[in-house]
């Protein structure tokens, strides 16, 4: 195995666990619009505010990395994901594929309730045969608002060679 792979199956052994919080704020219509708008809807519930039973798209919450201010140039690997995203991998030289996702909804996303995430890496499995090993890393992160309470469970698989 590549000395940078097995730094990064070591670190992430390290997180197996670990719990981070990352607070969102609260989301904006603007921004949820735009989302809306490109995802090709017609919806008028997603697309205007002032419509009657206006609501946020579903998959806008889970596309949500950071909070209102986002991230700086130093938050973003070359590749431009961001550096802490997959546990274990800043600062290596290795690849990062999407492994797949699941999401639990649980409720609608409100509009102006802070929103927080809860992430925790829940497992690193080494796969391949000897010479083209990979690492699949699950993470869990279940999205919060702070009156309304969970809103989404999320499962990501990321693939790192």
């Amino acid at each position: 195995m590549r000395s940078d792979l097995r730094t990064a199956q070591d670190r992430a052994h390290a997180l197996l666990g670990t719990v981070e919080h990352r607070d969102l704020g609260p989301l904006r219509v603007t921004e949820a619009v735009a989302f809306a708008r490109a995802c090709g809807e017609r919806d008028p519930r997603l697309l205007d505010p002032g419509s009657t039973g206006f609501q946020v798209h579903p998959l806008y919450l889970p596309s949500l990395l950071r909070g209102p201010d986002g991230g700086v140039d130093g938050d973003y690997r070359e590749d431009g994901m961001f550096r802490d995203e997959v546990p274990g991998t800043d600062g290596l030289d290795v690849r990062l594929m999407a492994g797949g996702q699941s999401i639990a909804f649980h409720r609608q996303t409100p509009l102006g309730d802070p929103i927080a995430v809860r992430r925790t890496l829940d497992d690193v499995a080494c796969k391949g045969r000897p010479g083209s090993e990979f690492l699949l890393m699950t993470v869990s992160k279940v999205f919060r608002a702070a009156r309304a309470g969970a809103l989404a469970t999320v499962t990501e698989r990321f693939i790192v060679r």
